[in-house]
């Protein structure tokens, strides 16, 4: 999975904005928290959820089922919109 080119990134310190393009299907701004940034990065190349997880579960001293629970969450509304091809 991917995150979609309709869909554009910004980080603003520890927000993220998801900003959809004309073509995106969708038509609002989304905004999160540095986690959705991470997550972003990270399906700006092809991944999977798993590998997301791994690589979050590196970086951070977070118990890993907690780190699963948001990347999942995270994933799903992304997907709802329609900022992941799959």
């Amino acid at each position: 999975m991917k995150l979609n080119k309709n869909f554009l990134t910004h980080k603003a310190g520890n927000d993220t904005v998801i900003v959809p393009t004309g073509n995106a299907g969708f038509s609002d701004v989304v905004q999160g928290n540095e986690t959705l940034g991470i997550i972003l990065d990270l399906l700006k190349e092809d991944t999977t959820e798993q590998q997301i997880i791994d690589k979050m579960a590196e970086q951070y001293d977070a118990p890993r089922a907690e780190i699963e629970k948001d990347v999942v969450s995270v994933i799903s509304g992304l997907r709802k919109i329609g900022a992941i091809d799959e």
